[in-house]
C-alpha cells in the first residue's frame, strides 16, 4: 500500500506539472496568435533571423551568450543556460538549465521574444513544443573552426538585427585568427597533446578526432595524441601511456575539483607520460578552451605558447601590433 501511495503521489505531481506546462504553452500560443493578428508577431525561425529586433532574448549556449555581449546587446538578455558564464555579467542572469537538457516551462515563464540556441541544444521535442507554441527560435551553427566562429557571430548578429556590429566583430576576430596562423607558421614541431574532461571520476574523457578538443589542438599547432578515435571517449591508463602526450590540458573546473593542477599527476597513467614526467600541464577555462566563441584565438595562442615556447617573443610582438 505504501508503494502504491507513493506511486500515486508521483503521478499527481507529474500530472500537475503536465497541466501547468500545457497551460503555459497554450497561453504563450494564444499570445502569439493575438500578436500575429495585430501584425506584431515575429515568425518562428531556425537558423534564420527574426524580422524585428528582439528586446527580450534568452540564450542557450555559452559561446552564443558571449557573442551577444560582444555585440553590445547584453542588456537584451533576460536569461541564459548554465554554461553562460562569460563575461562576468552573464553569471547574474537567471538560468534555465543546461542547453542540452532544456525544459519548456521555465523558458515560457521568462516570456522571451527570441530564443537563441546553439546547434546542439535540446531535447528536440522541447524545442518542437516551443516552436508549435509560436516561440521565435534561432538556431546558431556550431562548427569548431575559425570559419565556424565567424559564422556563429554572423548568425547571432542577424538574429539581433545587429548585422553591421557583427561584421565589425567578425573582421576583428578574423585578424586574430590570421595572427595566430602567422605565429604557428614558425613552430619547429607539433607536440602531442591530450585534452581531458571528467578527470575526477573513473576513466577520464579524452577528445578524439572531430571533437572541439581536436580543433583547438590543431589551431595551437599541436598533434592530437588521440586522433585514432572520434569525439570524446574514456581512456584507460594504458592507452594514455601509449598516447605519450607531451602536454596535457585540463579545464580549470576539473582541475579545481581534483584539488589543483598538481593533482593531474594522480590520474592513472599520467605520471608515465612525457607530460607527466615534465609536469607540462595546462589549466584553462572550459568555455574559453572549447566554446569556439570570440575568445578562441586567445585560447589557441595561450596553448600555443606552452606548446612552442620558442614563439613567445613573436607572440608578444603580434599582440603588441594588434593593440
Amino acid at each position: 500500500m505504501v508503494r502504491s501511495a507513493s506511486f500515486m503521489g508521483r503521478a499527481k505531481v507529474l500530472g500537475a506539472f503536465a497541466v501547468s506546462l500545457s497551460l503555459s504553452l497554450a497561453a504563450f500560443a494564444a499570445s502569439a496568435v493575438r500578436a500575429e493578428e495585430s501584425g506584431t508577431a515575429s515568425p518562428v525561425s531556425e537558423k534564420t533571423a527574426s524580422v524585428e529586433a528582439p528586446a527580450r532574448v534568452l540564450s542557450a549556449g555559452g559561446a552564443v551568450t558571449e557573442i551577444v555581449y560582444a555585440l553590445g546587446a547584453g542588456e537584451r538578455l533576460i536569461a541564459a543556460d548554465a554554461t553562460s558564464l562569460y563575461p562576468e555579467e552573464a553569471k547574474d542572469l537567471p538560468k534555465v538549465g543546461y542547453f542540452r537538457q532544456l525544459a519548456a516551462e521555465p523558458i515560457v515563464a521568462m516570456d522571451p521574444d527570441l530564443l537563441l540556441v546553439v546547434e546542439d541544444a535540446g531535447p528536440e521535442d522541447v524545442l518542437r513544443q516551443l516552436k508549435a507554441a509560436g516561440m521565435n527560435i534561432v538556431t546558431v551553427p556550431d562548427e569548431t573552426s575559425p570559419a565556424g566562429v565567424l559564422q556563429k557571430i554572423g548568425a547571432v548578429g542577424a538574429a539581433l538585427g545587429l548585422q553591421e556590429e557583427a561584421k565589425a566583430l567578425e573582421a576583428k576576430i578574423a585578424r586574430r585568427f590570421d595572427a595566430l596562423e602567422t605565429l604557428i607558421a614558425d613552430a619547429k614541431e607539433a607536440p602531442r597533446v591530450v585534452i581531458l574532461l571528467s578527470a575526477g571520476r573513473g576513466a577520464p574523457l579524452a577528445g578524439g578526432a572531430e571533437s572541439s578538443a581536436d580543433a583547438m589542438i590543431k589551431l595551437a599547432g599541436g598533434t592530437n595524441a588521440f586522433s585514432e578515435f572520434e569525439n570524446w571517449k574514456p581512456v584507460s591508463a594504458e592507452s594514455l601511456i601509449a598516447a605519450a602526450p607531451d602536454v596535457i590540458v585540463v579545464p580549470s573546473h576539473v582541475a579545481e575539483a581534483m584539488g589543483g593542477k598538481d593533482k593531474v599527476l594522480e590520474i592513472a597513467g599520467v605520471a608515465e607520460t612525457p607530460a607527466g614526467r615534465e609536469r607540462r600541464f595546462v589549466m584553462m577555462d572550459s568555455l574559453l578552451l572549447l566554446g569556439f566563441g570570440p575568445r578562441t584565438p586567445e585560447a589557441a595562442q595561450k596553448l600555443a605558447r606552452v606548446l612552442h615556447p620558442e614563439l613567445a617573443a613573436k607572440a608578444a610582438q603580434l599582440n603588441s601590433a594588434e593593440h
